[in-house]
């Protein structure tokens, strides 16, 4: 066993593709993520996420202060690996579901799983597959309403920006994700940026870096982390 990010990591090479296992030994999963992560929840928030992955994110949430994290992964195997991740790091506050959440009465919805866990998607173009599997939705606004969720939290391979459009987020107070542009170009982060604003919600860039994002309601002042420049001669 060995830690990534201050996460106990029970993983060994042949369960992961060499790529994965690569930015597991370097440090470099989930880097950026693990990082800005912190920005976006805060103590006592009640976190809803989608994407659990390797469950590295998951933990990291899990660790801060009486915060309760539900999280939802699509890919089964995948979904097996996270649960051996949160069980290593002794979380008794996450609730984990492989399952998908969506906007709009559930319906079925075909999801490709391929070699590197994190290129999973719902994108059949995304690129070749090992396989395909069939998965039923819940609501996700039916699920923010009945467990009191007020932050969520995405990396969900391009499938954000349908849920952004389609879902209300009654009560989500903070909306940290991934953005996908090469997946859906400049016009798909336009659109993720309008449905949310059109929400009520604004790019916070206290809690952003690049693709890693926080949108946020709240106008309360907040400080910046100091950053360090590197000066060039």
């Amino acid at each position: 066993m060995f830690t990534v990010h201050g996460i106990k990591i029970p993983l060994t090479p042949e369960e992961v593709s060499p790529t994965i296992w690569r930015a597991l030994a370097s440090g470099s999963y989930e880097a950026k993520e693990a990082r800005w992560i912190f920005k976006a929840i805060r103590s006592s928030d009640r976190v809803l996420e989608l994407g659990t992955g390797l469950g590295v994110i998951t933990s990291l949430i899990a660790k801060i202060a009486d915060v309760q994290v539900w999280s939802f992964e699509a890919n089964p195997l995948t979904a097996a690996l996270a649960k051996r991740v949160i069980n290593a790091n002794d979380l008794d506050n996450v609730t984990l579901q492989q399952g998908i959440l969506a906007a709009g009465d559930p319906r079925t919805f075909q999801f490709y799983v391929r070699k590197d866990l994190w290129m999973s998607s719902m994108d059949r173009d995304q690129g070749p597959y090992e396989d395909e599997i069939s998965l039923k939705s819940t609501n996700i606004d039916d699920f923010i309403v009945d467990h009191g969720i007020n932050v969520l939290v995405m990396d969900i391979e391009g499938a954000e920006r349908d849920l952004v459009q389609g879902a209300e987020l009654p009560g989500v107070e903070r909306v940290f994700l991934e953005l996908h542009d090469h997946l859906y170009g400049l016009q798909g982060v336009r659109d993720i940026t309008l449905a949310l604003a059109g929400k009520g919600y604004a790019y916070d860039p206290r809690g952003s870096y690049g693709p890693c994002v926080l949108f946020s309601k709240e106008s309360g002042e907040r400080e910046y982390e100091p950053e360090v420049f590197n000066a060039v001669s």
